[in-house]
């Protein structure tokens, strides 16, 4: 069974898990943490972790940041970045970042406001690989956190050890409250 494979049959149990609707936003956050080598594998499987979810009763959104940046640089007011973003990328200053990081939050934030029925779904995103250099996880999920109804499941490509998260393993980790799912044999925790 390849890991993607046990990475959704992983997924599947926890998903088919009693749902306590008396958690924190932080414990209503689900990481399905993959080695990023697999992210094209992953990609191509979505559908079968959109099924697994069906399965266990419950509704299915996604949102896929991968094109997230783009997007917004070329949408106006902050189009006035792109000729200087494209001369100068490390230039890019904290103000726009900012802009980009509250896009970003705004966004995801839409989504599980209006999605519904909220307390049984799941909010899956993807492409957040895309977000790397511009908006780290550990700032995002703070922002939108206090809007979960159902669950948010983050595609996370990178390192899960000793209770840290790291993106890419490309930084320092951070520890978050979230539940970890990973294509290790039966690892999951609670």
């Amino acid at each position: 069974m390849s890991r993607i494979d046990t990475l959704r049959k992983n997924y599947q149990r926890v998903c088919g898990l009693h749902w306590d609707r008396n958690v924190a936003g932080p414990q209503r956050v689900w990481f399905a943490v993959y080695d990023k080598e697999d992210e094209r594998k992953l990609r191509l499987r979505l559908p079968l972790f959109e099924e697994a979810t069906h399965q266990a009763g419950h509704g299915w959104h996604h949102i896929d940041f991968t094109n997230a940046f783009a997007e917004w640089l070329c949408s106006p007011p902050y189009s006035d970045y792109a000729e200087s973003y494209f001369a100068a990328p490390a230039r890019l200053g904290a103000a726009p970042l900012s802009a980009f990081k509250k896009t970003v939050a705004d966004r995801l934030t839409d989504a599980l406001k209006t999605v519904e029925p909220g307390d049984s779904t799941v909010v899956a995103i993807s492409g957040v690989a895309s977000l790397f250099g511009f908006v780290r996880v550990s700032e995002l999920l703070p922002l939108v956190e206090g809007h979960i109804r159902g669950r948010l499941l983050l595609f996370f490509p990178g390192v899960y050890e000793q209770d840290n998260y790291r993106l890419l393993d490309a930084r320092d980790g951070w520890n978050y409250h979230a539940v970890p799912i990973t294509a290790g044999d039966g690892e999951v925790r609670r």
